[in-house]
């Protein structure tokens, strides 16, 4: 923005005056239309041979805001922008009378237009339009971000995101990027033969999840209800059902931090699939990240802050017995097969040792404060302690493990999957674990979902279920630092 704040007020000022004369003049400064616009990003494309100094007959109409513009006597250059990119606009007072000429160079920077023009080349080399006409769409009242220097302060960029659209083409590029990601996730489940579906986001009985809720109160039931943390149970009672392989893009919210990582409100993908296990979903996990970085970024490596990513080579997986001896060599396999020495060691490293910690628990704090940072390229780690998977399949040879994993990439978490745990008793003893622990003062452990265990009780086939992180993902592709920079509007601190 320009000046302090006299300047401002003085622009706001001055553009609420313009208004008022173009009202006087008979222009409507916010019509109801502009038919016929096309992308400004076709124009250029049709007209990408043109050589330089070279006329074309052909008319193209486009709007968008107005981002620059450049006086020249009798003609005048000004740029116009939309969500595809930015044109050249050539005005001349032969073309457009004099009147016409004075009022289009009048329109402050921000205003919105639509314009009628003939394709040339100029002798500069620049895509231009020659201006046969034109229309305001919408007079800007507030001046936009300075052009030049953009919008760089990391609080108004996410507070004010429309200013920080507006001002900075990354951003734009960023969240198209979003979009086209999404579609993909969507376009490859609907080929597959998934089915999407809905679920409730308001619950009676949060689940699906270790994580603190949101709780609200619906007044004509006059009971208390949640935002879900999750979908995942009502999606596997889809598949007691019949929906055999089902899919949801969902919004959740979990009551927690907020980091680079996390947001309250945040998008998951969630799909389950009958007859599998947890090895088909890694596979499946594969190749539908490595056919969306393909689609969306052009390559199989990203780049994801100064780290190059190959998602085309096979990902490894490794329990985190593995894992930790590989990033820490330190750490022999023979010991961490014996819970004296993780207890010294996590104790060392000043970790939290609970008494009731067994093996699995102990490998896996000692995961999360040694190895979790380290994943860089794609992992699985697999056999997660079932003590901490409340709701997958214990492994037939070990039943202290279960058949779940986790995707690790760029150090982050971006996949959950395992296969579903479908015996309702055992489910149920699960749950009663659950509410004990709660009861002793765990304030994410689950609730004992009696809806649910009733479903499985009529018979929950052998399936597979799996929930990735849309946002990480995005992050990942888009090579945002920041889970903030790929939610359109984040939750922040109330403004001062």
């Amino acid at each position: 923005m320009s000046g302090g704040p006299d300047d401002l007020s003085d622009l706001l000022a001055a553009r609420r005056a313009k208004l008022a004369r173009l009202r006087e003049a008979g222009v409507e400064p916010f019509p109801h239309e502009f038919d016929g616009v096309e992308p400004i990003a076709s124009v250029l494309e049709a007209h990408a041979g043109l050589a330089a100094g070279e006329e074309t007959a052909v008319s193209h109409r486009v709007a968008g805001r107005l981002s620059a513009r450049r006086d020249s006597g009798r003609a005048a250059f000004l740029d116009v922008v939309d969500r595809s990119g930015r044109i050249q606009l050539h005005a001349r007072v032969d073309e457009l009378g004099e009147e016409g000429f004075d009022r289009l160079v009048s329109f402050d920077i921000g205003d919105l237009l639509g314009v009628d023009g003939v394709a040339i080349r100029t002798r500069r080399g620049e895509l231009s339009l020659r201006v046969t006409a034109f229309a305001l769409l919408a007079k800007s009242l507030r001046p936009p971000p300075d052009d030049y220097h953009g919008l760089s302060d990391i609080e108004t960029r996410f507070r004010r995101r429309e200013l920080d659209l507006i001002a900075n083409a990354e951003t734009r590029e960023a969240f198209i990027a979003r979009a086209r990601i999404i579609a993909e996730v969507r376009r490859a489940l609907d080929d597959d033969g998934f089915i999407e579906v809905e679920t409730p986001v308001l619950q009676p009985l949060y689940g699906g999840g270790v994580a603190r809720p949101f709780v609200t109160h619906h007044n004509t039931l006059d009971r208390k209800l949640y935002l879900r943390i999750a979908p995942e149970l009502y999606l596997k009672r889809l598949v007691v059902g019949g929906l055999e392989k089902v899919f949801e893009i969902n919004r959740n919210f979990r009551n927690e931090g907020i980091s680079t990582r996390h947001n309250p409100e945040f998008t998951m993908l969630e799909f389950y699939e009958a007859y599998r296990d947890y090895h088909y979903l890694m596979d499946l996990t594969e190749e539908l990240i490595r056919s969306i970085a393909q689609k969306v970024t052009g390559s199989t490596t990203v780049t994801y802050q100064g780290d190059a990513i190959d998602l085309g080579k096979p990902f490894d997986r490794l329990t985190m017995a593995q894992a930790i001896h590989r990033y820490n060599a330190e750490f022999a396999p023979q010991d961490l097969a014996r819970v004296d020495f993780l207890r010294g060691a996590l104790q060392r490293l000043g970790g939290d040792v609970l008494a009731t910690d067994g093996l699995g628990v102990l490998q896996l704090k000692l995961f999360e404060a040694t190895t979790e940072e380290k994943l860089v390229q794609p992992t699985f780690i697999i056999a997660h302690p079932t003590d901490v998977s409340p709701l997958a399949r214990a492994n037939d040879a070990n039943p202290t493990v279960t058949d779940r994993f986790e995707l690790f990439i760029t150090r982050r978490e971006i996949a959950n999957g395992f296969s579903e745990l479908n015996d309702p008793e055992d489910q149920a003893a699960r749950f009663a674990a659950q509410v004990a622990a709660k009861d002793a003062g765990d304030e994410e452990a689950m609730h004992y979902d009696t809806d649910y265990v009733r479903a499985l009780e009529y018979g929950l086939p052998p399936t597979a279920g799996e929930g990735i992180g849309i946002d990480r993902l995005v992050m990942l592709l888009t090579d945002a630092p920041s889970i903030r920079d790929v939610i359109l509007f984040p939750q922040l601190k109330r403004e001062q």
